[in-house]
């Protein structure tokens, strides 16, 4: 039997959210889908290396939506 799921309220700004939704489109998922899908690949890929892909973790990159 599957776990269950945790529901977290997530507050993201319009730009970031239609870059996602477009993506997710293109790859068939749901925006909640897309946003798991590559926060389990974010910790997989810190599991791997077992450090985190930047220095500075709690500064957003700069979006380059157009």
């Amino acid at each position: 039997m599957a776990e269950p799921k945790k529901q977290i309220p997530l507050r993201l700004n319009a730009k970031l959210y239609d870059a996602l939704a477009a993506w997710a489109e293109d790859d068939f998922r749901s925006v909640n889908g897309q946003i798991e899908y590559l926060l389990t690949e974010c910790v997989r890929q810190r599991k791997k290396n077992g450090k985190y892909v930047s220095d500075q973790i709690d500064v957003p990159p700069e979006l380059d939506i157009k």
